[in-house]
């Protein structure tokens, strides 16, 4: 599924017959059943669908995963083409080199021909920038190749969204015989150096991306397929995609071991909005078998999508597998780490791997050699994967594992986390599409279970509801407080592993499982499979601003404690910065009452205050709240304003949010139509108000939701594509 195969037909096409073209699939699933009985001595270890999926090279999320149907497709799922040639241009490489100042660029091009007659051949090679040329030369094509290179003074750099301009090149290649064109092909490209930092530290060894000699807080999502029919997922639906991480300040995607090769556009919209891709190759959750014809499979498929993806400029690193190292440990399965020859690896139980640490890296090193190489995710340098102080980990003692509260999630992070999640419902709308009778619509009817694929979904999502909210049975009430326990969840996550970039890089990203669905389902998702953004969604974003501030109070174990309330807690006030440029500003913090609105003492505030550049600002780190001298439960709501604009909010409230009060919180949204046509909703409330969630409709962009409201703090959100004669958006809000 992975590779495309060119078949000469111009021997069959001589006769001037009527000619078909006939393609004949094989059941993958019945044939992977047949090969896998051909070797029963190996370790069929795997984690989702049938094991049998590891001997054939498809989508494996095709057998079923926690997320997603057991919908095994067949068919064409790219493009078919007839090509008519004398000679055309088979490969082109281009590699950049950059200056140490980065005011200058070397572009060197090599590109191979396939000709099918004898002769001289000449190659014309024109540069771009945004439609004007910068450069050109012609040369000869020799031995089938033809080679050269441009000297670039003051290049423009790629950047990601946020850093500066994404700059695209484009090289168009033009292949003639001395007369006439036979062939033209045109690439963009972008300049720009991209390294993965590894390095001894005070927290042990570093993980983080350096992006034009810029460090990068990578904050994003993973990246499933979004269709289980992939034909069916155009341009326009990847770009709109893209275009949410843009618009939810999330920097980097995680193209999941599961799924596929993305097609073009997928990259193309990376490329063009500026959104850095952690790029998977396709192995997920098992141990997969080696044998000389398998592996011959795989690395054309590896030499094929590297050289189909290697300029695109969003592509950042190339990474093994997703959780086979977490297999093997597992199962127990053989790995000695300090046995450095590949073909000892193969006779073990663990021959996978050869492909991880010889096949693929050889591939990369060899057609993409500027791309950083990471043997898995996780993979922390021969440590356990759940090792905290080195590689990536995927953190999941939230909701899986021991199940932990997730406002411990500042406690459980590692360098770099590449996963970690929480389950919501999307919203009702969407509910209703795949709910057809209105006897199932109930949360825990056999059609709302079918519809959630992750193993014990029903005592997981019980059990956070239990612990932190009022529950509900009404369906509305129900999705919508599924859906603020994520959004809870992520800001807990975000906000702590942000704070630890500024403490040398103790973190070096954090990718959400997961942005998308590839169905209309329950999942960890935090945009549905109709573009739909969940709470979490906002509840991330703002997280992710070039300038936020957190305030969080240290986390108080009522069950450990017996329900008895704390006497005093910690609370910490901090600004996180991606900017590059020393500012200073405002900081406010207020300590507002939750039953009556009234500040309970007297608010905190900084003036002139400067905030670190790229890292962390510490306000206050260790601040106490007397609960003897302010009994009454209280937000802590801080805000930060530069060049007297009000540029981020955040509030920390007592947990659990059931013992609160939420009644009488004298809420209003007022709404107003602007001359653009789009509305204005301006919220205020007379007492602290949790998660104000608007309705989410086809072709309506919300600037905000999900949003915390407390007094004498007005709010503004702005809608766009709704009309004026259309009905005002529903909205609810917790303990409504």
């Amino acid at each position: 599924m992975f590779l495309a195969y060119r078949i000469d037909v111009t021997d069959e096409l001589r006769s001037k017959d009527r000619h078909v073209l006939e393609i004949e699939f094989d059941s993958a699933f019945l044939r992977a059943k047949r090969i896998q009985e051909q070797d029963p001595g190996h370790n069929w270890a795997s984690f989702n669908g049938d094991p049998s999926r590891l001997c054939v090279r498809k989508a494996q999320y095709h057998w079923g995963w926690d997320w997603g149907p057991l919908l095994m497709t067949a068919g064409i799922w790219r493009d078919v083409r007839l090509e008519v040639y004398s000679g055309r241009v088979s490969d082109l490489r281009i590699n950049t080199t950059l200056g140490a100042d980065y005011q200058t660029a070397e572009v060197a091009i090599f590109a191979e021909v396939d000709s099918v007659l004898p002769g001289s051949y000449k190659m014309q090679f024109t540069l771009c920038l945004h439609g004007k040329e910068v450069a050109q030369d012609k040369v000869l094509v020799t031995d089938s190749t033809a080679k050269a290179s441009f000297h670039l003074k003051q290049p423009s750099l790629w950047w990601p969204h946020g850093y500066g301009e994404q700059a695209l090149y484009e090289l168009s290649v033009s292949l003639t015989n001395g007369k006439d064109e036979l062939y033209h092909v045109t690439k963009r490209f972008g300049i720009r150096t991209a390294e993965v930092i590894q390095q001894p530290d005070k927290h042990g060894k570093s993980f983080f991306f350096r992006i034009n000699g810029v460090d990068i807080f990578c904050g994003g999502s993973c990246w499933i397929p979004a269709d289980s029919l992939l034909p069916t997922i155009t341009p326009e639906r990847y770009r709109k995609w893209i275009a949410l991480m843009v618009a939810g300040s999330q920097v980097m995607v995680r193209v999941w071991g599961g799924g596929t090769y993305e097609d073009d556009s997928f990259y193309d919209a990376c490329d063009e909005l500026g959104i850095l891709v952690w790029q998977d190759f396709m192995f997920a959750c098992g141990n997969y078998p080696t044998w000389p014809t398998l592996l011959q499979s795989i690395r054309d498929e590896a030499v094929y999508n590297v050289r189909r993806l290697r300029h695109h400029p969003s592509i950042a690193i190339y990474v093994g597998n997703n959780e086979d190292y977490q297999v093997q440990e597992q199962s127990e399965l053989t790995y000695n780490y300090e046995d450095k020859n590949p073909e000892n690896w193969l006779k073990t139980d663990f021959p996978a791997r050869y492909i991880y640490e010889k096949l693929l890296p050889d591939v990369v090193k060899e057609h993409s050699p500027s791309t950083f190489y990471h043997p898995g995710s996780p993979w922390g340098d021969g440590k356990q994967t759940s090792d905290p102080t080195v590689g990536d980990l995927h953190q999941w003692n939230v909701w899986h594992g021991t199940q932990e509260k997730y406002q411990i999630f500042n406690t459980l992070g590692g360098r770099f986390n590449s996963e970690f999640g929480m389950e919501a419902f999307p919203h009702t709308s969407t509910v209703d599409y795949f709910v057809e009778n209105e006897t199932d619509r109930y949360p825990e009817s056999h059609v709302i279970d079918f519809h959630n694929k992750a193993a014990g979904h029903e005592r997981r999502l019980a059990t956070y509801l239990a612990e932190n909210l009022r529950t509900a049975a009404d369906m509305e009430t129900y999705i919508y407080q599924t859906q603020v326990i994520q959004a809870e969840t992520m800001t807990y996550g975000y906000r702590s592993w942000r704070r630890q970039w500024g403490d040398e890089r103790h973190c070096g990203g954090a990718l959400l499982w997961q942005l998308n669905d590839c169905w209309p389902t329950i999942s960890w998702a935090i945009v549905d499979y109709f573009l739909r953004p969940k709470p979490a969604y906002y509840a991330v974003a703002r997280v992710l601003r070039p300038l936020a501030i957190g305030v969080y109070r240290e986390h108080h174990d009522w069950s450990v404690a017996h329900a008895q309330p704390p006497k005093t807690s910690k609370y910490s006030l901090w600004i996180a910065s991606s900017l590059q440029r020393d500012l200073t500003g405002r900081v406010e913090l207020r300590f507002i009452s939750i039953n009556t609105g009234l500040e309970v003492r007297d608010p905190i505030v900084r003036d002139n205050l400067w905030v670190v550049p790229n890292g962390t600002t510490d306000i206050v780190v260790d601040g106490i709240i007397d609960h003897t001298v302010y009994p009454e439960p209280h937000v802590l709501a801080a805000r930060l304003w530069v060049d007297n604009r009000l540029v981020a909010r955040d509030v920390d409230w007592p947990q659990p949010l059931k013992y609160l009060d939420f009644s009488d919180r004298g809420l209003e949204v007022k709404r107003t139509i602007e001359p653009t046509g789009q509305q204005r909703l301006a919220i205020t409330a007379r007492k602290p108000v949790k998660c104000l969630v608007f309705e989410e409709r086809d072709g309506v962009t919300l600037s905000d939701s999900a949003v915390d409201v407390v007094p004498g703090d007005e709010q503004i959100v702005t809608v766009i594509g709704l009309r004026e004669e259309e009905k005002p958006l529903a909205w609810k809000f917790l303990g409504q």
